[in-house]
């Protein structure tokens, strides 16, 4: 089967920016790989001292002050 020139070309200019996009997908990829578990640890990291400050949310210094004036044991 003979192929006309113009398609054969336009063939490999298609596989060519088919290889392109591989590489810049894989870039992308490895990104995300890279910045996602930092950002998914970073949000677990607020999300609990969200938590603790709803649990205890005195302020500082009545925390200092607690300690300072606590009831004396007979």
């Amino acid at each position: 089967m003979v192929v006309d020139e113009s398609i054969s070309s336009a063939l490999n200019r298609i596989a060519d920016q088919l290889e392109e996009n591989n590489d810049v997908l894989k870039r992308i990829a490895n990104h995300y790989d890279g910045v996602v578990p930092v950002m998914t640890r970073n949000a677990n990291r607020v999300e609990k001292a969200h938590m603790e400050v709803e649990e205890d949310n005195r302020s500082p210094l009545d925390k200092m002050y607690e300690g300072l004036f606590r009831p004396q044991e007979n």
